[in-house]
């Protein structure tokens, strides 16, 4: 009986020596640390491994206090153990369900348009590659982000949806995972830094094995990006710019620190609440606002004409830049059944809004350029 005792804290001992190795060697995996491949997003973070990648989700929606980790595995690889407690997607994906129109340009910029299976409003989509694939049958439509179609997406069985959230409550995915799909938050719409916004190219990259491809495509708008601004530092005046409309007795402003403020101040403009802290929209009176703006140089809204404008509101033509005929809207462009361009393609290329920009407030520094988002009221 002894003999036989000593024999199993023998066995224990050795079982446990090598569980300890086994850990130690998963550890020594991690400690090899990666560099992050992301430097402008602030939400987004992917570290690559040798047949995995880590990819965190640290801010999907605004103040978000809870962190999101994705393990992408590669055909054949192993997962360390410290790192299974995670959802784990197999890659190169096959098929995928998005549900943003921002998402939409990274697929096509990647090329791998042809995996998306399924969208969320399919008429919102300008894309022309894919409003010819959603013609021929080949995208199914989901409902709407608000009330996804979970049935549909689980007969589509992708083998990945990819969606957003603005704020913890989402029952739609939760159900999804519940039926053994495999889900991830994108928390593009988050980021304020327009360069921030693009660079979620390389989330897409991640998922289908084209991390090389997504680095230079983003490379090449983020020279663009700053050639442009630059460019604007020639400028020998900062023109005063206002943002918005009234929407229901509120005139919403963008904040001081927001992606439309970043643009016009890269741009070499004034914008007039480049002051205010924070994100997202300030909801001010008209009074507040016409005595601030009453004789700001331009003024940028999402109005279809001046006609449009005056009708909706009077008072409007009581400012400047709507005598001037300095109002520029970036909501004239549209895709086949009504969707914005601006919408879809714009996150994705600040190197064009930029120069569009720019344009506007400073011609003289780009001659030849044509507007590509924006057009002048009339």
């Amino acid at each position: 009986m002894k003999s036989i005792s000593l024999k199993f804290i023998a066995f224990l001992i050795v079982l446990t020596a090598v569980g300890c190795k086994r850990n130690e060697e998963n550890i020594s995996v991690i400690k090899q640390q990666s560099e992050n491949s992301i430097h402008y997003a602030k939400g987004l973070s992917i570290f690559k491994y040798d047949g995995f990648s880590i990819v965190k989700i640290t801010n999907p929606w605004p103040n978000a206090s809870k962190d999101y980790t994705y393990i992408l595995q590669e055909k054949g690889a192993k997962i360390p153990d410290s790192l299974k407690q995670n959802p784990i997607i197999p890659i190169p994906l096959q098929s995928i369900v998005v549900t943003s129109t921002t998402h939409i340009p990274s697929l096509e910029m990647l090329g791998v348009e042809n995996t998306l299976v399924g969208f969320p409003d399919l008429d919102y989509i300008c894309s022309e590659k894919i409003r010819a694939r959603i013609a021929e049958g080949k995208i199914k439509e989901l409902g709407s982000n608000q009330s996804l179609n979970t049935e549909v997406i689980i007969d589509l069985q992708p083998q990945l949806l990819v969606g957003f959230g603005i704020d913890n409550n989402n029952p739609a995915l939760d159900n999804l995972q519940k039926n053994g799909l495999k889900v991830m938050l994108n928390g593009d719409w988050n980021e304020q830094n327009p360069l921030g916004k693009a660079e979620w190219i390389k989330f897409f990259g991640a998922l289908y094995g084209k991390e090389k491809t997504a680095d230079s495509i983003f490379t090449n708008i983020e020279r663009s990006y700053k050639a442009t601004v630059e460019l604007a530092k020639k400028a020998t005046s900062k023109p005063t710019v206002l943002i918005g409309a009234m929407y229901e007795n509120h005139w919403y402003i963008p904040n001081g620190n927001s992606w439309g403020s970043r643009f016009v101040n890269d741009a070499g403009g004034n914008y007039l609440w480049k002051d205010a802290t924070g994100t997202g929209s300030l909801s001010l009176s008209f009074e507040t606002v016409f005595e601030k703006a009453q004789h700001a140089n331009f003024w940028i809204n999402e109005s279809g004409s001046l006609q449009e404008m005056a009708t909706a509101n009077p008072h409007y033509a009581q400012f400047d830049a709507f005598r001037n005929k300095t109002v520029y809207s970036f909501t004239r462009r549209k895709g086949k059944t009504g969707g914005i361009v601006y919408y879809e393609l714009a996150p994705n290329r600040p190197d064009l809004v930029l120069k569009d920009i720019l344009k506007i407030l400073h011609p003289e520094l780009l001659p030849n350029h044509q507007l590509f988002f924006f057009e002048q009221l009339k």
